[in-house]
């Protein structure tokens, strides 16, 4: 409620105000694809990179959700596409190409997200695609859509493990072929 919001801002409501798992406004705002919200409030001056107990910002919340709208309507809003976030010391990039969300691992990369950054489980946006994805085709989009950005095809897992290796392990032919092996 849009207008709610504004009431509540000028009777100067604390918009860093947390719930139990540490969700504010911009957080609920970004689950529930509240796009306008999420500007009213960026307008308002809150904390449009805050983490809530999960170490989840907006972006990562939209990211996760497959949410392209409320992606960019985050990033336009201020919420950073290079925070580290989440558990795993990840980044929204690492979550969405996990996922297989390569509409929104397109708009993070647009975005300038950092397409190296290694987690705590020692994997990269691009062995994550790999790892935890399936080898289908949303997969095989968002490993292409990271190759075709300049994402580092030599950094290796804990394992000493680098992806095309990675894809070898897993029989993803085209994955295999997209990451220049036979």
């Amino acid at each position: 409620d849009l207008a709610a919001l504004r009431s509540e801002i000028e009777a100067g409501v604390e918009l860093e105000q947390a719930d139990g798992r540490g969700r504010r406004a911009v957080h609920l705002a970004a689950h529930g694809s509240h796009e306008a919200i999420i500007a009213e409030l960026a307008a308002a001056g809150a904390n449009m990179n805050a983490l809530d107990h999960d170490a989840y910002d907006a972006v990562t919340i939209a990211s996760v959700a497959n949410d392209v709208k409320t992606l960019q309507a985050a990033l336009a809003a201020g919420n950073h596409p290079d925070n580290v976030t989440s558990i795993y010391d990840g980044t929204a990039l690492i979550a969405a190409a996990h996922l297989g969300h390569y509409k929104v691992v397109r708009a993070l990369i647009e975005a300038g997200a950092p397409l190296d950054h290694v987690n705590n489980l020692n994997w990269t946006a691009m062995i994550e695609s790999i790892v935890l994805g399936d080898g289908g085709s949303n997969h095989q989009k968002t490993l292409q859509y990271l190759i075709d950005a300049g994402a580092d095809q030599t950094i290796p897992d804990g394992s000493g493990r680098t992806p095309l290796d990675l894809a070898r392990m897993r029989g993803y032919r085209e994955m295999i072929e997209m990451l220049g092996g036979s």
